[in-house]
C-alpha cells in the first residue's frame, strides 16, 4: 500500500525527532541559545544606557562592566554552542547515513530497479546533507534569532510602544512576503527535485554501462541527452529563483525603510523630549538586530523549503515497505540438511499474466534439479521465492519440511550459496570478493576455494595476488574470471543447498571443463538447483523440470525428456542443448 505523502511540516518534524537519541543535550543547546539570544537584546538596551550616560556626564564605567561581562558570556556561550552543535549534527549525520544504507540494501531487487541506483543514492547522499545542515543551522543560528525577536517585542514595547510598532511592521511585512513566496515556490520546487533525481538516476545508468556507451560511440547522444535533462532541471529551477530573488529584494527595502523610519521618528519624539538619545541608540540596535535575525530566518525559510523534496525522498526511502517482511518471532532455520518442497506455489506480478503458477515438486537432500524452459518461463523466479526474494501469493516453500515463512531471511539465504549469471563483484580485493561467502574464512580456505574453483593460478599472476584490487564491478578481469571468482566464492561459502544461475555461462569450453569439475565436487552431497542451457550444466541432472509460462509443463531426465517429443525436445532440436553422451567420458574421469 502506498503511504500518503509527508507534508513539510510532518517532514521537519522528522527530522529533529532524529536528534532524540541525545534529548538532554539538544535540550541543553538549546537553553544555551536562547540565553545566548537574549544576551544579544539586552546588549542593545545597555548600549543605549553607556549613551545616555556619557550624555550626562554620569558614570558609564558600571554599565559598561555589566555590558562587558554580558558580552563576554554570549561570547564563551556562542562558542561551546557552536563546538557542541557541529558535534552533534556530524554524528547524527553519519547515523542517518548508516540508517538509510541499512534501508537501501535491505529493498529487494524491483524497488532498486524501479528507483534506480542514482536516485537512491541521491536521496541517502543528498538527503543526509540537507539534514546536518538543517540541524546544524537550527541549533546555531535559528533557534537564537527566533528566541531574540521573541525577547526583542516586549522589551521594546517597555521602552517605547511607537518605536516598537515599526520594528513590528518590518516584522509581519517579512513574515507575509514569505509566506507569499512560500506558497508560489512548493510546488515548483517539488519538481525541481525530481528532475535532480532523473539528472542523477542518468548518471548512474550511464556511468554503470560506460563500456556500452563506448562501445556503441554513444558519448554525443549521451551528452546530448544530459544536456536535455539538464536544460529541464533549469527550466524548473529559474521560476523558483526568481521568486526567492523578488523575496530578498523587497525584505532588503522593508529593512531600508525600516531604519530611516526609526531615526525620522526618534528625531521627532527626541525633539518632544519623549525620549533620549541613548533610546534611539537603543532602538536602533534593536532594528539592526531585528533585520539581521529575520534575514537570516528568511534565508533559514527558502533553504528549508528548497530542501523539504530531498528530505522527503529520504524519509521515503526509510518508509520503504519491502516485499518479504520477517514476521514477529521468526526462528533460525538451522542443521539445514537440504530437502526442498514447493506446495502449490503461485506468484504473478502485479495485474498482468507474468510469474509462476501451481508449483508443486519436492528435491530430496544431496538432488540436483534443473530448470529449464524460454525466456521468461519463471525460472529465475521460481529460485528468488526460495531465497524469500520474493514471498508468494499462495502456497509454501518448505526446507527440510520447516515453512520457510516462518523462519528469519537470515538464516533461509545463509543456507543458500548462489552463483549468478553476472559474477557480482565489489570494487575491493580478490581476498575481500571472496570472504563475502565466509568472513571468518582463514586465508587457507579462502585459497582452497579458488584452487577447486580453477582461480588459483590467475590469480597469482595479478599484481599483490589475492591482495589485488579488481575495480567496479570487477572489470580489471576476464568474464572467465569474474566467474571463477564467484564459484569460489560459493565454495566457500559451503552452504547445503546451492543455486547455479547460468552458473558457466561466461567460460570458454576449456575452462567450463575444469569448471565442471569443481562444480561436481562442490555438488556432492548438496541440493543443487541449476538454471542453464549449456549441457555440462543439466544433462546429468537427477531431473530437470521444464517451465513454460511460469508453469511446470515436463519433468524428467535429460533422455526421457527428448524421448518425450515436448517442449525440452524442441529445444533441444534448436540447439539450445546436445544429446549428454558428448560429456559422459570426461564427467566419468572427474
Amino acid at each position: 500500500m502506498t503511504r500518503p505523502k509527508l507534508s513539510t511540516l510532518d517532514v521537519y518534524k522528522r527530522a529533529i525527532l532524529l536528534l532524540s537519541s541525545e534529548k538532554a543535550l539538544t535540550i541543553g543547546l538549546t537553553l544555551a541559545g536562547m540565553a545566548i539570544a537574549g544576551v544579544q537584546v539586552y546588549e542593545q538596551v545597555l548600549f543605549g544606557w553607556v549613551v545616555d550616560a556619557l550624555s550626562k556626564a554620569e558614570g558609564a564605567f558600571p554599565i559598561i562592566g555589566m555590558w562587558a561581562a554580558l558580552g563576554l558570556f554570549g561570547i564563551v556561550a556562542s562558542v561551546i554552542v557552536a563546538v557542541a552543535s557541529d558535534r552533534l549534527a556530524h554524528r547524527h549525520r553519519m547515523n542517518a547515513m548508516g540508517l538509510a544504507f541499512e534501508r537501501a540494501i535491505t529493498m529487494p531487487i524491483s524497488y532498486h530497479a524501479e528507483k534506480g541506483s542514482g536516485t537512491v543514492v541521491r536521496a541517502i547522499l543528498s538527503g543526509t546533507d540537507q539534514l546536518f545542515w538543517l540541524w546544524l543551522s537550527f541549533l546555531r543560528e535559528q533557534l537564537s534569532a527566533i528566541v531574540s525577536i521573541l525577547f526583542l517585542i516586549p522589551t521594546a514595547l517597555s521602552m517605547d510602544v511607537r518605536m516598537a510598532s515599526i520594528l513590528g511592521v518590518l516584522a509581519l511585512v517579512y513574515l507575509a512576503l514569505n509566506v507569499v513566496v512560500v506558497r508560489k515556490t512548493s510546488d515548483g520546487q517539488a519538481a525541481v527535485e525530481q528532475y535532480h533525481a532523473n539528472v542523477f538516476g542518468r548518471v548512474g545508468d550511464v556511468l554503470g554501462n560506460v563500456t556500452v556507451v563506448q562501445s556503441y560511440s554513444r558519448l554525443g547522444a549521451e551528452m546530448d541527452a544530459m544536456r536535455s535533462v539538464m536544460k529541464d532541471l533549469l527550466a524548473a529551477q529559474y521560476p523558483v529563483l526568481t521568486w526567492w530573488g523578488l523575496l530578498t529584494v523587497l525584505t532588503r527595502a522593508a529593512a531600508t525603510i525600516t531604519m530611516v523610519a526609526v531615526f525620522a521618528v526618534g528625531a521627532v519624539l527626541a525633539g518632544r523630549g519623549e525620549i533620549t538619545v541613548g533610546g534611539i541608540v537603543s532602538f536602533v540596535g534593536f532594528a539592526t538586530l531585528l533585520i539581521g535575525k529575520l534575514d537570516q530566518l528568511s534565508g533559514f525559510v527558502v533553504r528549508t523549503f528548497q530542501a523539504a523534496p530531498t528530505l522527503r525522498s529520504y524519509f521515503e526511502l526509510l518508509d520503504a515497505q519491502a516485499d518479504v517482511v520477517e514476521k514477529p518471532g521468526a526462528q533460525e532455520l538451522v542443521s539445514v540438511g537440504g530437502r526442498v518442497v514447493y506446495d502449490a506455489v503461485n506468484y504473478r506480478y502485479g495485474p498482468g499474466s507474468q510469474g509462476v503458477f501451481d508449483l508443486s515438486f519436492e528435491v530430496p537432500k544431496g538432488k540436483t534439479y534443473a530448470l529449464v524452459g524460454p525466456t521468461g518461463s519463471g525460472k529465475t523466479t521460481t529460485l528468488s521465492l526460495l531465497q524469500r526474494f520474493r514471498e508468494p501469493d499462495g502456497g509454501r516453500i518448505f526446507i527440510d519440511g520447516t515453512d520457510i515463512s516462518t523462519v528469519t531471511l537470515n538464516s533461509v539465504r545463509h543456507a543458500i550459496g548462489v552463483v549468478f549469471q553476472e559474477a557480482g563483484l565489489f570494487n575491493r580485493t580478490i581476498a575481500e570478493n571472496l570472504r563475502i561467502g565466509k568472513p571468518d574464512a582463514t586465508d587457507q580456505e579462502v585459497e582452497r576455494a579458488a584452487r577447486l574453483a580453477e582461480a588459483y593460478d590467475f590469480i597469482m599472476r595479478k599484481p599483490g595476488g589475492f591482495n589485488f584490487l579488481i575495480g567496479e564491478r570487477g572489470l580489471s578481469l576476464s568474464g572467465g574470471e569474474r566467474q571463477r571468482l564467484a564459484i569460489a566464492r560459493a565454495i566457500l561459502k559451503d552452504a547445503p543447498i546451492l543455486i547455479l544461475d547460468e552458473a558457466t555461462s561466461a567460460l570458454d569450453a576449456e575452462t567450463e571443463g575444469k569448471i565442471k569439475r569443481a562444480l561436481d565436487a562442490l555438488r556432492e552431497g548438496r541440493t543443487t538447483f541449476i538454471i542453464a542451457h549449456r549441457l555440462s550444466t543439466v544433462a546429468d541432472a537427477d531431473q530437470i523440470l521444464v517451465l513454460d509460462e511460469g508453469r511446470i509443463v515436463e519433468r524428467g531426465t535429460f533422455r526421457e525428456l527428448v524421448a518425450k517429443g515436448g517442449l525440452f525436445a524442441r529445444l533441444v532440436a534448436e540447439g539450445g542443448f546436445t544429446e549428454p553422451a558428448e560429456i559422459e567420458a570426461p564427467a566419468a574421469s572427474s
